[in-house]
């Protein structure tokens, strides 16, 4: 008998590895987890923190005469969805990004859980798939969230309106929609590469901690670099240096330029994170 045949012999009857730990099982266990609620519900209540700043502080931009972003958050909804925007993606958005991303694999090794999943069998290939499309899934429903959220809240608080812009232009509530719609995709784009790094780390260590608190770190040094002038034009390769290029959606003429290479940039890192992710871990020696 060939050794083919052997090792079809050995697989139980209607096995197909493809089949195991489906998306949705995954996503599901995902979203019942607490700090997935937690994440959830610091997002929803951002704008409603915001709102009474404003309320309390009596608006953006009072005592300086300098007019930017932050400055027209109460003109209409859109513009206060931008404000959120503008507020959140340095940090706040990182952070989910990097716990859904870094504690997907490592907190199953640290349940001792992961070998026995791996003893399903479940595919190394197939489990990393899944959890990584959960953790992705997750980190573009947070980034969603946060602007819905912050859009309706307010269109209540300041009403419907177009764009007002710190150029004294404004931009119709349609076009500021799709706008927006480009500059949560961008943000999610650039934050691909905290994704990938939590996610390598997460299948290098058993504390998901240090996967989440390792990519939050990195991406830290990674802004606090970008602010060292010296370094010219070794900035541009630094992912931190187009986290803000989405500004560039939200001017009367929309430039693609800076987008474009803060796409590429941030895509190519996370290729390669990735790659390195699923290859360590084909051939890690699972003992929790």
């Amino acid at each position: 008998m060939s050794s083919t045949t052997t090792v079809r012999a050995e697989v139980a009857e209607g096995y197909r590895a493809g089949r195991t730990l489906p998306i949705r099982v995954e996503l599901v266990r995902q979203l019942k987890r607490r700090r997935t609620l937690v994440m959830g519900g610091i997002l929803f209540a951002l704008p409603f923190v915001l709102l009474i700043a404003f309320q309390v502080g009596g608006g953006p931009g009072s005592g300086n005469n300098n007019v930017n972003l932050m400055d027209t958050a109460t003109l209409s909804g859109a513009n206060f969805a931008a404000v959120n925007l503008f507020a959140s993606a340095g940090f706040l958005l990182v952070v989910p990004v990097a716990l859904f991303c870094g504690d997907t694999v490592a907190s199953e090794a640290s349940w001792s859980s992961l070998r026995y999943l791996l003893a399903a069998p479940v595919p190394r290939a197939r489990l990393l798939w899944s959890k990584l499309v959960v953790g992705l899934t997750l980190s573009l429903a947070a980034m969603i969230l946060l602007p819905v959220v912050a859009l309706a809240v307010g269109t209540a608080a300041y009403g419907w309106g177009p764009l007002q812009l710190p150029t004294g232009d404004s931009m119709a509530a349609g076009t500021a929609a799709q706008r927006l719609l480009i500059t949560v995709a961008y943000i999610f784009i650039s934050q691909l590469v905290t994704a990938a790094l939590a996610f390598w780390l997460s299948t290098r260590t058993d504390a998901p901690l240090g996967a989440v608190g390792g990519a939050v770190g990195l991406t830290i040094i990674g802004n606090v670099l970008d602010e060292v002038t010296a370094l010219g034009d070794w900035r541009d390769f630094l992912p931190a240096h187009w986290q803000y290029a989405w500004l560039d959606a939200v001017r009367p003429q929309l430039e693609w330029s800076d987008m474009i290479q803060g796409t590429s940039l941030s895509v190519t890192y996370a290729v390669v994170l990735f790659a390195l992710a699923f290859r360590g871990f084909a051939r890690k020696d699972v003992v929790s």
